[in-house]
């Protein structure tokens, strides 16, 4: 059976229906104690497992001799880890649904704009690579999207319903395509009782502060690089607006941006982690400790050698453990982000870790302004990159590529392009400049009897990506990655010179994997 993408509506109102609906009970979970928790983790991750044996060729292999009615969750620790690079490899086999493919999903992905297209209208199709720098797809049903925007959006309720109704709309300013959480957040909502009114954060700083003057948000989420320079444009009298609350999410969330936007609007900063996976958390306005939904996901914290970590020690990696979506189980799976685990607060059970990552770098050219994604999100779509570099020059961009099969240099070009001109440029800018200077091939065509170790691939090998404080071709295993992309100190027609291998301030050593049909 071939799956083709279809029209949002009919997903869009089975998903509103499952989310409203649940609501309230997802309320009352954040409530609940460490053994109300287990018990709950308990009979999830049974039905899980039988699942997964049962219908995925991949977790039957790896999960043989399991036997899910006498699992506990001590045992979860016996289990093998998982790795992205292994499941984008075995996509054909991870899956449970037989209409989903990588080829599939590919598809969806391509035909994704600004509006979701679920496949067969049941399942949406997301792609990440922000947090470790590998490409992944990620696939839900409407069952299992509507529980994880439940989790997400379940803090703003709680806070909403404390503070009162705010004035004016949520306004979210963070990606325009649906292939990213973010940008297809605002068309699943639309018409439900919580909307979000989407400002890309693409757009040219000028438009996306005047689009904000009029519609003046009672609520305002954004990426945290990009909120703190539009705290910068309140302070410079250039925003008027007086939001209630501001959260931020995708990146981390530094103390000079909390700084920079309690200064420009007056309230502190709340803070939201979402991964594509289905990881999910948020801290209080004012907190850095994020509590996670672990009703949602069992969250491992370890250490290089996959053993948890004390409180107080910075992990090595967390590997998850979704308990809700069974299209694409992910079972200890490997999340290269670094948590360090706090003490649980008083009768409640989740888990509660302060998070080291995703920040974002900005180019920034004169008065305007670019965001990384305005240039991440044509190279995501993109399925043969592995790996890529932006550096900045004083007119545009230079971007080194590596693939794992030919990629059509010319129309590259020509999408990166019209990404940094259609809405960011006036029609007189010179700075249109947008240049594919390199590309390799990384990895074979064929498939790998072993996925692939993304840290040892020639692109790391070849240290293209030394910045400041970065030995060329200097790579650390896991979740180390390499190092912070900061301003680089020379300079190239009176431009400070930036660039970041991938969207993320942490250079991961893109090693980007396709997924490889069975």
């Amino acid at each position: 059976m071939t799956a083709e993408p279809c029209t949002l509506e009919p997903f869009r109102d089975q998903f509103q229906a499952a989310l409203f609906g649940s609501v309230p009970d997802h309320i009352h979970r954040l409530t609940w104690d460490r053994a109300r928790i287990e018990t709950h983790q308990l009979q999830r991750l049974r039905a899980l497992l039988a699942d997964a044996i049962e219908r995925s060729p991949f977790h039957a292999r790896r999960l043989s001799g399991i036997d899910p009615t006498t699992f506990e969750l001590a045992d979860v620790a016996r289990l093998p880890v998982m790795t992205k690079a292994e499941m984008m490899h075995h996509f054909d086999d991870v899956v449970t649904d037989r209409r989903l493919t990588c080829a599939t999903a590919e598809a969806t992905i391509a035909a994704t704009g600004n509006i979701p297209r679920p496949m067969d209208g049941e399942l949406v199709v997301l792609a990440s690579g922000r947090s470790s720098g590998t490409r992944g797809l990620f696939a839900y049903d409407t069952t299992a999207f509507a529980e994880y925007a439940a989790s997400l959006i379940r803090p703003v309720a709680v806070r909403r319903a404390a503070a009162g109704r705010p004035t004016g709309p949520t306004v979210i300013v963070a990606a325009a395509s649906a292939i990213h959480a973010t940008g297809a957040a605002p068309p699943l909502l639309a018409g439900s009782p919580l909307p979000f009114v989407s400002v890309p954060v693409t757009l040219a700083l000028a438009d996306i502060v005047s689009r904000l003057n009029d519609l003046q948000p009672g609520t305002l989420f954004g990426y945290p690089s990009i909120l703190a320079v539009l705290a910068a444009e309140q302070l410079d009298g250039r925003l008027h607006i007086s939001p209630t609350s501001v959260t931020a999410n995708s990146e981390m969330l530094l103390q000079s941006h909390r700084v920079a936007i309690h200064d420009a609007f007056a309230v502190p900063a709340a803070n939201s982690y979402g991964s594509s996976e289905g990881l999910v958390g948020a801290a209080a306005p004012g907190h850095r400790t994020i509590t996670f939904a672990s009703d949602c996901c069992i969250a491992e914290l370890v250490d290089h050698h996959d053993n948890p970590v004390p409180p107080g020690t910075t992990s090595a990696a967390v590997l998850i453990t979704n308990l809700f979506n069974t299209v694409q189980p992910l079972i200890r799976y490997r999340l290269e982000d670094n948590f360090t685990p706090q003490p649980d607060a008083a009768d409640r059970g989740h888990l509660r870790a302060d998070v080291d990552g995703r920040s974002a770098t900005i180019f920034q050219y004169g008065d305007v302004t670019v965001h990384p994604l305005v240039i991440a999100t044509p190279l995501t779509a993109h399925p043969n990159i592995v790996d890529y570099q932006v550096r900045q020059r004083g007119r545009g961009i230079a971007v080194e590529v590596l693939s794992v099969a030919r990629v059509d240099q010319d129309r590259l070009n020509r999408d990166l392009r019209a990404a940094l001109t259609s809405d960011l440029l006036p029609a007189d800018s010179d700075l249109r400049q947008a240049q594919v200077s390199r590309t390799r091939r990384a990895l074979p065509r064929t498939r790998h009897p072993q996925p692939p170790d993304p840290y040892r691939t020639p692109w790391a090998n070849a240290g293209f990506a030394s910045n400041e404080g970065v030995a060329a071709g200097e790579t650390r295993r896991r979740s180390v990655r390499a190092v912070v992309c900061r301003h680089r100190t020379s300079t190239h027609n009176d431009v400070a010179q930036r660039s970041w291998a991938g969207p993320c301030s942490k250079i991961r050593q893109r090693g980007r994997e396709r997924c490889t049909p069975a």
